[in-house]
């Protein structure tokens, strides 16, 4: 009887960890509500809110061994769906309704659209060994720093550009599943993370650019792995 028991909580469990995940299309509904209503911080917060369920959804899927006691459902896809929502579609849609993007540069929107879903797609989104390859559709922060600096349009648009070309790039970015580096990503992510919710709730040029370190981080290492991954390769030749 106790193993039945076990077993069905063990059931429950792993459905209560992919409901959780949904919350993020829930958290994705209400942050279109807001960008509608013309309140970017409340859509920001509902954005936050996402990033927060998709930071912490695979940790308890991998402790409690979802995919054991849910074969029939794929999970990773629900994930998938969701972040292109939240991560992609929702960010756009809001750069394109608080015009940080105007009629001349409208090309930028399908092209930043098309990137991203080529980007979670492609069989090779994420490495072996656990980094993301190309730029990792990060277009809510984008969103975010587009909206608080307030540059010209056509600034804008060269951001996005060259950002949606990076998707294509096979540079290696470090995700929260990368081994040896785990504890190290999720504690410097909680700390960005403070910054983020400080920039929300006040936004000021002065934070965003204080915060702007962790994304420079971000990029200058996938810069050196590249390096590195190349100084490797030509030794080997």
């Amino acid at each position: 009887m106790n193993y039945l028991m076990q077993m069905n909580w063990n059931l429950a469990r792993a459905w209560l960890v992919h409901l959780y995940t949904g919350l993020g299309l829930i958290c994705g509904f209400l942050a279109l509500n807001a960008m509608i209503k013309n309140d970017p911080k409340l859509a920001f917060f509902w954005l936050g809110v996402a990033l927060v369920v998709d930071a912490t959804d695979g940790t308890l899927a991998r402790k409690f061994n979802i995919k054991h006691w849910t074969p029939g459902f794929d999970g990773r896809k629900l994930d998938d769906i969701t972040d292109y929502l939240n991560y992609a579609f929702l960010p756009v849609f809001f750069i394109w309704r608080f015009e940080l993007i105007t009629a001349a540069w409208i090309f930028v929107i399908p092209l930043v659209l098309l990137a991203s879903v080529y980007g979670f797609c492609q069989s090779e989104a994420k490495t072996d060994d656990g980094y993301f390859t190309g730029f990792p559709n990060f277009w809510n922060l984008v969103a975010l720093y587009l909206f608080t600096f307030q540059w010209p349009v056509f600034i804008n648009g060269i951001i996005l550009v060259i950002l949606a070309i990076m998707i294509f790039v096979p540079f290696k970015f470090v995700s929260f599943s990368t081994p040896g580096k785990i504890r190290l990503t999720k504690s410097l992510s909680i700390v960005y993370f403070i910054f983020l919710i400080i920039l929300v709730w006040n936004p000021s040029s002065s934070i965003a650019i204080i915060s702007l370190i962790f994304p420079l981080m971000y990029f200058g290492y996938a810069l050196y792995l590249k390096a590195t991954d190349s100084k490797a390769l030509l030794l080997t030749e």
